[in-house]
């Protein structure tokens, strides 16, 4: 039966070899086989620009052109962690970058994708935060510097998000419920699938009296985590980590 694949959140690092080994063991699984795979953002830890000639980055453009040679094709958004993936990556590994929020025809059912990041609206600090990395001057800016210096700001940028995050109460980095329904309405549709809050289920919503869904993709830490869609509805999956 034929299937399209959503997934977020692997946060690939070289730190996290056992990730990145799952990572690539599954797209050589299922090259060719599925329909579609879509990448719902934060693909990387980090992503200090196109020009980057890490190992990691060269591995896991290598199997993604694999899989889009072999027949499924991949889309790719951006996250909070790897806004800074361009048209040179997407070239070398053939895949489609995807504005986000995308609206998609999913087996017949009108499906729009996110990050998930614009809908967690009650975290103004960061939604400006966000504004400002997204611009294009700011971005033109990085990446004029040299790699190492790249490398470095990353580092203190995260480092710098894990301390702003702990102080944070939980509710404010999940999604704000309103924002979820003003997107859903603004693009006509009874499905939403997301990422980033790392906090994956399926919610059953109402929206103007009819049943709607919420589905929130889960990250890649502790295991992998892929939702497989077919006609009849999709199914929220865990991939375990090899045995260490």
């Amino acid at each position: 039966m034929s299937c399209t694949l959503f997934i977020s959140d692997l946060h690939l690092d070289p730190e996290r070899p056992d990730v990145t080994g799952l990572f690539l063991d599954y797209l050589e699984a299922h090259a060719g086989k599925a329909d579609a795979l879509y990448i719902l953002g934060d693909l990387f830890e980090a992503w200090i620009g196109d020009d980057d000639d890490a190992a990691l980055g060269m591995d896991v453009s290598a199997a993604i052109r694999h899989c889009t040679k072999a027949g499924t094709p991949v889309f790719l958004m951006h996250g909070n962690r790897d806004f800074l993936l361009g048209e040179s990556f997407a070239r070398q590994s053939c895949c489609t970058l995807l504005e986000d929020p995308t609206l998609i025809d999913l087996y017949g059912t009108p499906t729009l994708l996110m990050h998930g990041d614009l809908l967690c609206t009650d975290d103004t600090a960061y939604l400006n935060f966000r504004a400002q990395v997204r611009s294009t001057d700011w971005q033109a800016n990085l990446l004029a510097r040299p790699l190492e210096a790249r490398r470095a700001m990353a580092r203190e940028m995260r480092a710098a998000s894990r301390e702003q995050n702990r102080g944070k109460p939980e509710s404010i980095m999940d999604v704000n419920a309103d924002a979820v329904t003003d997107a859903m309405l603004r693009f006509g549709t009874l499905r939403l699938i997301h990422g980033h809050t790392h906090r994956p289920a399926v919610h059953e919503l109402h929206l103007n009296g009819r049943p709607a869904q919420r589905i929130v993709l889960g990250d890649w830490y502790e295991q992998g985590s892929v939702l497989e869609c077919n006609a009849q509805g999709c199914t929220l999956q865990v991939l375990d980590l090899p045995k260490r």
